[in-house]
Parts: C-alpha cells; structure tokens; sequence
C-alpha cells in the first residue's frame, strides 16, 4: 500500500520499495569493510522505525507529508518524512538555557545570544532524541551540535573574520583538538595558547570532554571520525568560494555526505543509554543506510534554510536550476523528490536490516528514522529558518 499522498503536480511519483526485495539485495551483496555478514535474528529482535515495513499503516512518528514556505513566493512541497514523535517543551527549555550558558561560558556567539536561544537547539535535541529524557545528556548532544552548527556561523558563513582562505588552517587547528595531538612541552604551550584563544576549539574541546561523561570510547571515536570528515567538506566548500566555481549537481551530494548531519544522527545510541556492537555499525550496508538518512536530512536542510540563504549561496535547489535551466520552484520539487526517494530507500532497507540484526541496532534504526522527524519539525518552526535569524 502506498501510504502517502499523490505527490504535488508536476513531480514525479517515486515507487515505495519493496523491502522484501530490499531484503535479497542487502543480502545478496559483499558486506564490505572486512565486516561479517549482520547475523540473523528472531523476528521480534529490534523495533522497526515507525511506519515501516509491508502492510503497516502511518502511526505515531511515521511518515507523513506536510508543506512549508521558504518565502519570495517559493512553497516546498509536501515531504516523505516522519514526524516528531514526542513534544516535551519543559524539557526543551531546560536544555536550552542550560546550553546558551554553556555558550557564553565558551565564548561562541558573543553578543548573539539572544538569537542563540531563539534558535532553540535544546528544542532540536528533545525532539531528535525522545528515547532520552535524561537533560544532561541531550545538553551533551547540544554542546557537540552547536560546536558544529559554530564552525559555519564564525568561520564559514556569519562571522566577522569569515575567510575561506583560512578555513584550512582553523579547521586543521580543529582537528587537532578534537582527535587531540601530543606536542613536546615548549610546542604544546603554543598549541594551548591558540586553543585558549579561539571559542570555537574550546567548544569542541569541552563538548567532547561532557560526551566522555556517558559515552563509551568506541563511540566518542566514532564522532571524531565523523567530524573529521566534516572538517574535509568545509575545506571542499571553501575551493567553490574561493574559486567562485558553481560545482555540478553531482559533485554538491557528494559534499552533503561530508558536511551533513552525520556526526548529530551518530549520538543516537549514546545519548539513547545504549550502544550498537562496533562490528555492525562499521557494517557497509548500515553505514550506507544511516549516511543516506544524513543525506536526505541535509536535502531538508537545503529548502527550509533557503529563506535565511543569500540567493547566490551553493545549495541543491539553486544548483539544480542553474544546471538544469528551470525556475527556482521548478528546482525545490526536484529537490523535494529527490529527498522523498532517499526516505522511502531508508525506510526500506531499515526494515531489513532490524530484522537482521541486533536489537540495538534495531533501536538505533529507529533512533535514526525518529531523528529525522524531530529534524523536520525543528526546521519548521525554528526562527533559525523562518525569522531571518
């Protein structure tokens, strides 16, 4: 059954995947990674992401379509993709100031503060994560996000000494505080020094000191991992601006899989009080399908953010209608059907692979699909997007 609406005109209908067939073809092919193939397990071993799997019909945090307004006169059609499943606002709130504190404390966003909390991060992290009611947690989740979401609003995009040319070096100075270096004494003062100087490095430095609090070392590594691929797409973005090349349309979805939502969706099970086995996480065809959920959450990113965007900003809708000769709206329905085929992908090999695998990785699939719709609604209603914040 086809559970969501006819698609806007003009769109194209992306069929829903089979994932029965999805099924042979994890199956069928090379896991990849020198990882074993994901053991089989009893039917009931895991929970499915919501709204999935053949024959369901759209439950509480399942996928549902709903349209937004960007402004000049674009819409963004309705979208493939769950809703927030839990709204805690006390909850969110206390994340939130604690973490505006915490800002000051570092240093980033000074004298924006006021917009800090505006934006409501701590909103973000309650409905990215419902599994998790426990605040100090999500504070840590927040203080890892925001450490990121600050690279681009000092370094990239908003700060006053905003310089492509210098990404290479922050970034590079970033890396070595978040995979820390060791340095002779007389060198390691000079290190410290700079760090001492720069908000942003300690942000990055005490957030991943408050993750260590309750996340275990394999999964504090695997978000160094993933912020270091992070730091490889600001240095990709920073040849188009300095370059000021329009890259292709290919070569924009090859970036959003290194500047994407991936070291956020990566805290899943840390923040959730769990801990997926490393060798089915490191499993190519789970990576695959989580990186492919980041991706489609950057595509969602694209049409909400476009109203905050200067018109020239490198984003999917833009690309596309540079690329393909079509209006701007024309672009955003391309875009959204782009975004509705990745879902209905990820959905359907989620499905799949909880039923092979462990119960938390099952868990962490859900995570997953759930945190997209807790994404959703924060870019819906956060004046990040919608206030010129």
């Amino acid at each position: 059954m086809d559970r969501a609406p006819a698609p806007a005109p003009g769109r194209p209908r992306v069929p829903a995947a089979d994932p029965a067939e999805v099924l042979r073809r994890l199956l069928g092919g090379r896991s990849g990674l020198g990882a074993s193939p994901l053991r089989a397990a009893p039917a009931a071993a895991g929970p499915v992401p919501a709204g999935t799997g053949p024959g369901t019909e759209p439950a509480a945090g399942g996928p549902s379509r709903t349209g937004a307004e960007p402004g000049s006169g674009i819409v963004i059609p309705p979208l493939y993709c769950p809703d927030a499943v839990r709204d805690a606002p006390a909850l969110a709130d206390a994340v939130n100031e604690e973490l505006v504190r915490w800002a000051a404390e570092m240093g980033i966003y000074a004298g924006r503060l006021d917009m800090l909390r505006s934006c409501h991060f701590g909103r973000l992290m309650m409905l990215a994560h419902p599994d998790c009611d426990d605040p100090d947690r999500l504070l840590g989740a927040a203080k890892c996000g925001l450490s990121e979401w600050s690279v681009d609003d000092h370094w990239v995009d908003e700060g006053e000494d905003a310089d492509p040319g210098l990404i290479g070096l922050r970034t590079a100075l970033a890396h070595a505080v978040v995979d820390p270096v060791r340095l002779s004494p007389r060198y390691e003062r000079q290190f410290e020094d700079r760090v001492a100087a720069e908000p942003v490095l300690r942000a990055f430095r005490s957030s991943l000191e408050h993750l260590a609090e309750f996340a275990s070392p394999t999964q504090v590594t695997r978000l160094r991992y993933q912020l270091s691929v992070m730091f490889v797409g600001y240095n990709h973005e920073a040849e188009w601006r300095t370059s000021g090349r329009r890259p292709p349309v290919w070569e924009y979805l090859v970036h959003r899989y290194e500047n994407g939502f991936f070291p956020c969706m990566a805290l899943t099970d840390p923040v959730g009080g769990y801990e997926v086995p490393a060798r089915e996480f490191a499993d190519a065809r789970v990576r695959r399908t989580y990186m492919y959920a980041g991706a489609a959450s950057c595509l969602l990113n694209d049409l909400y953010s476009m109203a905050r965007e200067d018109p020239a900003d490198t984003n999917l809708p833009n690309l596309i209608a540079a690329e393909d000769h079509c209006s701007l709206q024309e672009a955003v329905n391309r875009t959204a059907a782009i975004h509705d085929e990745v879902m209905r992908t990820v959905e359907a090999e989620s499905a799949a692979l909880a039923a092979l695998g462990s119960p938390e990785l099952g868990r962490f699939l859900e995570g997953v699909w759930n945190w997209m719709g807790g994404a959703k609604e924060w870019h819906a209603t956060s004046p990040r997007y919608h206030d010129g914040t």
